[in-house]
Formats: C-alpha cells, structure tokens, sequence
C-alpha cells in the first residue's frame, strides 16, 4: 500500500494495518500521505486492527496520524496491537486530548474602524504621558539624591556621554545649518531684490537662525543621531537583562545610565544650538555675498545692528527644555523593549519619530508663548 503501511485481512475479514518504519516529524509528509491513500479502505471495513509492532520510533506527529487512522477504521474490537509501552503511554495520551478549534475572529466592521483606531490612539498617548511623568519622576528623583551625597557623582559617564552626543555631533550639525542658512539667504535675497531691500537679508537669516532654525536643526539631528542610540543602548540591556542585573547589585539603572545621558543633552544641546546658528550665518555671509553683492564687512555692521541678546537667548533657552524631552523619550522607548531584535528596532524608530515630533511642536509652543509675552 506504502511505504510505512501495508493492508491484509484475516480469515475473520478484519482489515489488518501493519505499520512499519520511523513514524516521526522528519517522515510526517510521506506518513500523511500513506495514510490518506489508506482511508478509502478503512471506510469499507467493519473492522480494523492496526499492528504498531514494527514500529521503530515514535513521536507526536506520527501518534496523531496514528490515531487518525483508528478513529477512521476500528469497530468494536478494532484497535492497537503490538505496542510497546511507551508507544502505547504516548499514543494514549493523543487519544485523550480533544482539541478545540479556535473561534474565527470577528469581522471588522468598517464603519466603527475609524473610531477603534482614534481610541487605541488616544489610550497610547495618555499611557506614554503618563510613562514620560514616571521616567521624569525616576530622573528627579537620582538627580536629587546625587545632589544631596546619597548617590555617586557619575562624572566620567557624564564627559564620555556629553563628548558621545555633543561633541561628535559638532560637525554634522555645522554642515547641515549651514547649508540650511545658505538656502534660506539665497531664497530671501531672490524675493527681497523685487523691492530694492536685499540688505534686509541679513536682519531676516540672523533671527531666523538664533531664534528658531539653529536649535531645531540641533535638535533634530540630536533625536535622529543620539536618541536612537539611547534607545539601541538600554533596549539591548534589557534584551541582556542587565537592568536586573544592576538592581541586584543594589545600582539604580536611572541613576548610572539615564541621568548622565539626559544631563549631558540638558547642558550640551544649547552649546550645539550656538554653533549651528553660528554656522548658519556663515552659510549666509558666503551666499550674501556671492550672490547679493553683500560686502562682508557690510553684512557684519548690519548683522550687528539687527541682532539683540534676546534673539540669542530666545534660541539657547528651547534648548535644554527640547534635550530633555530627547532623553525622556529615548529612554522611555527603550525601557519597552520587550525581548527581540523586532521589538529593538521598532522601539529605536518609534524614538526617533516622537523626539522629532514632540521638539517641532515643543518649538511651536515655545513661538507662541515668546510672542504672548513679547520676548
């Protein structure tokens, strides 16, 4: 009949099966299909014996084909013979467990999708402010105990860090405002020169770059280059269980691992701000003059004159408060890495997309209250 069954009968016109071979996962596709190609038979039979005594080994795939072929074809004294005792203990078991199917998901309905969405949305955000307060809270709470001598001054995590995500983003950052600062002069003086006004350039590049181009360009690439690599950072600890680890060594994780990374972006994001801004305007001297005919020393004296310490100081107190909002998320997105390398990246690209979403909006909010107040 097959490889693993031959048919007989006896002189009582019982339908004998002999089984024969390794009935195991390895052999599962052709045992199948010996078993399919026996069925019809078993069907016309009254009754059926199926001798397991040749049988060499035995696992789970071939019990359950084994079992199907008995409830298919054994009558009343039908069944198995020529099983040993672990055959017969495991084929036991099979036979006792009656599998349910699982129940078909419900369909979708395509009107209340939309509202479903929204809610699971909304329930998100509220649980991510309500974890950004606990993170925040954590924070605070090792901030302050280092300040009072409870807890140990990390200072070389805290140089390793600042030089890490401050340091080393200096030139990136640099090229960036500056091109950035170059378009925006080329675009203004290109509209400016309509009106006889291109000197007005240098008023316009000078506030856009202090007060708003020069921190967000900063801290965008601060969320794109150093958050992901916090969130990578704690995420593979987690993965690792190194948290538990510290916790067991009586080390506070928020203290030795997150405060001196969000520290070092507090303190060291107003810095990169300056220098991009600083950046940015010599992107706009080089295009001033190049393609406005802006002397140098002109655009300087103007610059002088059109720049105020509070257009400076409009720009460098966003900062710290948008280096903070990169850490929190990075390290709040990290703390949810649940185990696998799937769960690592996403976390890393959910970081990256909220700390570049949240210090847009943080930049808007901060626009809005500066001109409420006149500042």
């Amino acid at each position: 009949m097959g490889r693993y069954i031959e048919l007989s009968t006896t002189q009582d016109t019982n339908l004998v099966v002999r089984c024969s071979g390794d009935w195991t996962s390895a052999n599962a596709r052709a045992l199948e299909l010996d078993v399919v190609a026996t069925e019809p038979s078993l069907a016309k039979s009254t009754n059926t014996v199926i001798d397991i005594a040749a049988v060499d080994a035995l696992d789970t795939i071939g019990a359950w084909l084994l079992t199907r072929l008995r409830r298919q074809g054994a009558g009343p004294s039908g069944g198995f013979t020529g099983a040993s005792g672990k055959h017969q203990s495991l084929l036991e078991r099979i036979d006792n467990y009656d599998p349910e199917e699982a129940p078909a998901p419900p369909r979708e309905n395509w009107f209340t999708a939309p509202f479903d969405t929204l809610g699971r949305t909304i329930m998100g955000g509220s649980g991510d402010i309500y974890a950004i307060n606990t993170t925040l809270g954590h924070l605070l709470s090792a901030f302050g105990q280092t300040m009072i001598g409870r807890a140990p001054l990390r200072l070389a995590s805290f140089v390793q860090q600042f030089e890490q995500i401050i340091l080393r983003a200096i030139p990136i950052v640099a090229l960036i405002s500056l091109v950035v600062g170059a378009i925006i002069t080329q675009q203004t003086i290109l509209q400016l020169r309509n009106f006889g006004a291109s000197i007005l350039v240098v008023d316009l590049a000078a506030i856009l770059m202090f007060r708003e181009i020069g921190v967000l360009l900063a801290a965008i690439m601060v969320a794109g280059r150093s958050g992901s690599a916090i969130t990578a950072e704690i995420g593979s600890m987690r993965i690792r269980e190194e948290f538990d680890a510290l916790r067991v060594m009586g080390v506070d994780p928020y203290q030795a691992l997150m405060l001196p990374r969000t520290l070092a972006l507090i303190v060291g994001l107003p810095l990169l701000a300056f220098v991009g801004s600083m950046a940015g305007m010599a992107g706009a001297i080089l295009v001033a003059r190049v393609y406005g005919d802006i002397p140098v020393d002109v655009f300087i004296i103007r610059l002088r004159d059109a720049m105020t310490m509070t257009s400076i100081m409009a720009g460098l107190i966003k900062a710290p408060f948008m280096g903070l909002l990169i850490g929190l998320l990075a390290s709040l997105e990290g703390m949810k890495v649940q185990g696998s390398s799937e769960s690592l990246g996403r976390r890393t690209t959910s970081s990256v997309v909220k700390a570049i979403f949240v210090v847009i909006v943080a930049d808007g909010l901060f626009a809005v209250f500066y001109a409420a107040i006149g500042f």
